[in-house]
């Protein structure tokens, strides 16, 4: 089986819309760093030098890889990744090999083979 990694930097306060998404989409879990800050082309303002930008979450989710695009498109209509500047980002990258899966994998099977 192989698994693509998908990375989001979404505002915190829809952190838990866009996993619900992920989950709907078929991702079976994630992990969630917070607290993470980051600069789009604009840079932030400040406001007698204190930084006056949104919390941002990263979320990583390792997903099946005939899943994988149907989870990013969620998140991304969720998140509204495309409506506005600044809501957030995600991609996904290949993952040659992963441990810690075999428990997901069963579940997995059954639902990529109604897909394929």
């Amino acid at each position: 089986m192989r698994f693509k990694l998908i990375i989001a930097f979404v505002n915190d306060d829809v952190t838990d819309a866009v996993l619900d998404a992920s989950r709907i989409a078929g991702a079976m879990g994630a992990t969630v760093i917070n607290n993470a800050r980051g600069e789009g082309i604009k840079k932030t303002k400040t406001f007698f030098g204190l930084t006056l930008d949104t919390q941002r979450d990263v979320l990583l989710l390792l997903v099946e890889e005939h899943l994988s695009r149907n989870v990013l498109e969620n998140i991304s209509d969720v998140g509204k990744f495309d409506n506005s500047p600044g809501t957030g980002i995600a991609f996904q990258i290949d993952v040659e090999d992963a441990v810690g899966v075999s428990h997901q994998i069963q579940e997995l099977s059954e639902t990529i083979e109604e897909i394929i």
